[in-house]
């Protein structure tokens, strides 16, 4: 039985978090990320950009079957991660890959979703392939404050006049439960050309990332800060060690500095995407010092994971076991070539 408390779940944890045999009750939110592979409308938008949509090589009579399917896989997806423990779909989830605000829209509005009534935060980017990020939010759980489209400038060769047109970074704030958080929600370049040849662009966009999450702890050097993508780097890439700083090990986190709680997944030979017989961990979730504190008063960080469950895996050929995606030579009733990751936020619930 799932119990509610004005839409936050309670949760009743033991020991493990508060070193004693009182039983506690939280509550507790999921906040998860999602590549959604190449949610595109069924129209040509060619004329605006170069779209590159796998919907456009299908013939018209299938389009409209193929999107009703792809929002509805989605969809399913969405609304079951975190529900096992939450009792709801995620609070919070960034998505990445959708073209435009329509197909977000008409994400939301599917069966599974609809009556979690989610808002919509999306700006149309300056991507070549007309492709942006987006943030949901839960109405009655989260009330977004500010957010803004951080621009990421990169020039081919330092030329100004030759820019190269990628993903803005998306930066929300607002209040959960009356708690103020910063999302940022990224999908940095990718690695088209080959990883050490593209790797100057991800660092640039790491820069970027930096700089924003950098001017929230020079307001409030304890401000609780997400950042959360599809990096298109592993946690342990020059990008997100060396740039953003990210460390392994929560104890090691300081004041203004960021914790990654997918280093240790990938350390383990666990990933979101697998390439040519091997995994890899692009799409990270990555908190600030302030949600690690084990005081649970307000709202923390109680545990990290990987949404892949078994129907979300391929389960036949020669990529059984691969994330399941929807578009390869054709429509193939599959659901994305990542698999989306979470961490669960939980605050004590007062006595």
């Amino acid at each position: 039985m799932k119990f509610t408390y004005y839409y936050f779940v309670l949760l009743t944890l033991y020991c493990t978090l508060a070193f004693s045999q009182e039983t506690k009750k939280y509550k507790i939110n999921t906040i998860a990320f999602y590549n959604l592979e190449n949610l595109y409308d069924t129209e040509d938008d060619t004329t605006i950009y170069d779209e590159s949509s796998p919907m456009m090589e299908m013939g018209e009579n299938v389009r409209e079957e193929v999107y009703k399917q792809k929002l509805s896989n989605m969809a399913k997806v969405i609304s079951e991660i975190g529900e096992d423990i939450t009792g709801t779909s995620p609070a919070i989830i960034g998505v990445s890959e959708i073209e435009n605000k329509k197909v977000v829209e008409d994400l939301v509005n599917q069966e599974p979703l609809l009556n979690k009534d989610y808002g919509i935060i999306q700006f149309d980017s300056p991507d070549r392939r007309g492709i942006d990020v987006a943030f949901l939010y839960q109405k009655k759980l989260f009330i977004p404050t500010n957010y803004k489209a951080h621009p990421l400038l990169i020039y081919y060769n330092n030329d100004r006049t030759r820019r190269i047109y990628t993903r803005d970074q998306l930066l929300v704030s607002g209040m959960l439960d009356g708690e103020k958080i910063h999302f940022i929600v990224n999908h940095w370049p990718s690695r088209s050309g080959g990883e050490a040849r593209s790797r100057p662009k991800r660092i640039k966009a790491a820069k970027l990332n930096k700089q924003i999450i950098d001017s929230l702890f020079s307001q409030d050097p304890y401000a609780k800060i997400i950042t959360m993508g599809d990096l298109n780097d592993d946690p342990t890439s020059p990008s997100v060690k060396e740039v953003l700083k990210a460390k392994k090990n929560r104890e090691d986190v300081k004041l203004k500095e960021l914790y990654n709680p997918m280093e240790e997944m990938h350390n383990k030979g666990i990933g979101t995407l697998a390439w040519r017989d091997s995994w890899n961990l692009f799409d990270q979730i990555i908190l600030s010092k302030e949600l690690l504190k084990k005081d649970y008063s307000s709202y923390r960080f109680y545990k990290a994971g990987i949404f892949n469950k078994s129907y979300l895996a391929n389960p036949r050929g020669r990529y059984k076991g691969y994330p399941y995606r929807s578009f390869a030579n054709g429509f193939t009733g599959g659901y994305s070539d990542h698999f989306p990751v979470y961490v669960y936020l939980i605050k004590e619930v007062s006595k």
